[in-house]
């Protein structure tokens, strides 16, 4: 069961996202977002797991929705909250995200879903895009485990 728009602005309770950053070469996937939390900012593809789903379906899934790209997971890179409060101090949006690292293993770049845009960027481009520094650590993160050690698929991490 999906969760709607409604369904994530006031939650009674955290809700669990994954994120993604998916590599290919040098260039790490971002997308800008659609719709809030983050509406017209770049991040990394990325949402909300659905009842049921474990945690690599639901960041395939997302990343195939939002971007048309199949990817493998890998590990996991960085686990964190996101908590938006509101003019009055209560809590309107509150995710705990479970971050991973992927390579892109099929598809063509077409943002959808809740995605507005979607690209590749080094680096060094990330300030074009004006992408969050906590995304900019994310990423840097994911990108340090890939050179550290061998590629782990995520159902054997």
């Amino acid at each position: 069961m999906a969760l709607t728009p409604d369904d994530r602005e006031f939650p009674s309770r955290p809700i669990v996202g994954v994120g993604a950053v998916v590599v290919d070469g040098d260039a790490v996937l971002i997308v800008q977002r659609g719709r809030e939390p983050l509406k017209g900012q770049w991040s990394l593809p990325g949402g909300a797991v659905e009842l049921g789903e474990t945690l690599d379906a639901a960041i395939a899934r997302e990343v195939r929705e939002e971007t048309g790209l199949d990817v493998e997971v890998g590990p996991i890179v960085e686990v964190l909250n996101r908590i938006r409060l509101d003019e009055a101090g209560r809590v309107r949006f509150h995710y705990v995200l479970v971050d991973f690292v992927c390579r892109r293993v099929a598809g063509q770049l077409s943002p959808g879903s809740d995605a507005a845009a979607a690209a590749w960027a080094t680096a060094s481009e990330f300030a074009h895009y004006d992408v969050a520094p906590a995304t900019v650590t994310v990423i840097r993160k994911a990108l340090e485990r890939l050179r550290s050690g061998p590629w782990i698929p995520y159902d054997r991490a």
